[in-house]
């Protein structure tokens, strides 16, 4: 276990999702308290997460690569 690469900070590929799954559960949570139009966002959300996972971008990139995001963290594994 001692030889498992460790992750060094915040990086695009590790942020997208995370803001994603949260923009999904808001928005359910906002569709069941107020309107079933919430769901559109949530479809939005959705459509934006598969143009990530098929080109590798999506609008929320453009945004965390001007916030000084790295694309992908460094993995420092040693070699044993």
């Amino acid at each position: 276990m001692a030889n498992l690469p460790r992750h060094h900070g915040w990086s695009i590929a590790r942020v997208v999702p995370l803001l994603a799954g949260a923009f999904v559960l808001i928005s359910v949570i906002l569709a069941a308290a107020w309107s079933s139009w919430w769901l559109v966002f949530t479809g939005f959300v959705g459509a934006n997460l598969l143009l990530y996972g098929t080109a590798g971008w999506c609008p929320a990139t453009l945004l965390l690569r001007r916030l000084g995001l790295p694309a992908a963290a460094p993995c420092n594994v040693s070699g044993t």
